[in-house]
């Protein structure tokens, strides 16, 4: 179904109808990431090795999400970071 949008000129239409498909691909996006994210913070009460196994594909997808454009570089950056000092300060010393 079509939702109506705002724009009248052939321009703008075309604008809308771009931005739609970004927003659409910006989200699947950043589902991925909520995944992997949440796979790493829920593995870390498990097992360290597990965590470390999820922190890989958080990684991965913290960074395709990066240079897709769908968040910031430096917020995947610090996300990174941040979930990579909580796995190593899970694993014994």
């Amino acid at each position: 179904m079509k939702e109506a949008t705002v724009a009248n000129h052939k321009s703008a239409l075309k604008r809308a109808r771009q931005s739609e498909t970004r927003r659409a691909r910006n989200r699947i996006n950043k589902t991925k990431v909520k995944h992997a994210v949440k796979k790493v913070r829920s593995a870390l009460g498990e097992s360290p090795e597990a965590a470390a196994e999820a922190l890989k594909a958080a990684m991965s997808a913290l960074g395709r999400a990066a240079a897709k454009g769908s968040i910031h570089r430096r917020n995947a950056a610090r996300r990174t970071a941040r979930l990579s000092r909580q796995v190593a300060a899970a694993k014994p010393a």
